[in-house]
């Protein structure tokens, strides 16, 4: 007999963190909805400027076991967001964060952003060949804000969608122009223990550009908690009056949004408000009983 399988998401970021960053509402608002989420990591961060001063040796400077420590942080991400699914592209440790663009990091043997594109793609593939999603998310053609990794798994992710014929939709995750200004309007009065961006410090795009709006409200709390997992990489701020901020190393302030953005790359339909919208169930031959 036929029945109905599970809606399935699949994401593919770059580095621990940037589930949550970019995504983190969407994927706790999914996976509490009953999605099948899967979230694909390409490299363990292991380049990441680590913020706590009392983790500083674990840096690639010094001992270089900061992934292996951010591998701890994700689990604890993923079970705060409800991830089902967690893979490391090509197994855990297979290809290494490139760091920033032009840093010596880029040379590393195992550096993602250097690594065959032809095996990555290859790797990827797989996985949506396993999962059969019907809706993946990465990032721009730019990779949201250049950096290398971002930019390979935005070309691996393109490539490999191609050839899997279940997925009907590829979302690009972005930041919203106006939610941003709107956000750090907000924060603008309070006492915060970052600063406030310089215009056009952070990267947003036009709204015009963005197709899809995931209101997130009611999941904050779950992404909030994994943000918080990930104290290597990211700081997060709550004020009494409900205020709420997060920082990276560099410690600009970036407030925390009540929906999360998307551009629609591939598929069609109405997503102004759901990546799923109007996807009909997916239906598979069961046992009979």
């Amino acid at each position: 007999m036929m029945l109905t399988a599970p809606p399935r998401l699949l994401l593919v970021h770059a580095h621990p963190d940037d589930e949550s960053l970019w995504t983190g509402g969407t994927i706790a608002r999914y996976a509490a909805a009953g999605v099948q989420v899967t979230l694909v990591t390409c490299t363990l961060g292991e380049e990441g400027e680590i913020i706590p001063e009392s983790l500083a040796q674990l840096g690639a400077d010094a001992a270089d076991q900061l992934g292996g420590y951010r591998v701890a942080e994700l689990r604890a991400a993923c079970a705060a967001l409800g991830v089902s699914d967690h893979r490391y592209l090509g197994g855990m440790g297979r290809w290494r964060d490139s760091g920033m663009a032009g840093t010596a990091a880029n040379a590393h043997p195992r550096a993602f952003a250097a690594g065959d594109p032809d095996e990555q793609t290859a790797a990827l593939s797989a996985i949506l060949a396993d999962v059969k999603p019907q809706v993946v998310v990465t990032y721009g053609p730019d990779g949201g804000y250049g950096h290398p990794d971002h930019i390979r798994a935005h070309d691996v992710t393109a490539a490999a969608v191609e050839t899997c014929p279940d997925v009907q939709r590829l979302y690009y995750a972005v930041v919203s122009e106006q939610a941003v200004a709107d956000g750090l309007a907000a924060l603008a009065g309070v006492e915060l223990p970052y600063r406030l961006p310089d215009p056009g410090e952070l990267p947003v795009v036009a709204d015009a550009d963005i197709t899809t709006t995931v209101a997130i409200g009611d999941h904050l709390p779950a992404k909030l908690r994994a943000l918080s997992a990930h104290a290597t990489q990211v700081g997060v701020w709550q004020g009494d009056d409900g205020a709420v901020a997060y920082a990276l190393s560099n410690g600009i302030a970036q407030p925390v949004l009540d929906s999360e953005f998307y551009v629609l790359a591939s598929g069609s339909g109405p997503v102004e408000s759901d990546l799923f919208g109007g996807l009909a169930p997916v239906e598979h031959v069961g046992a009979d009983r």
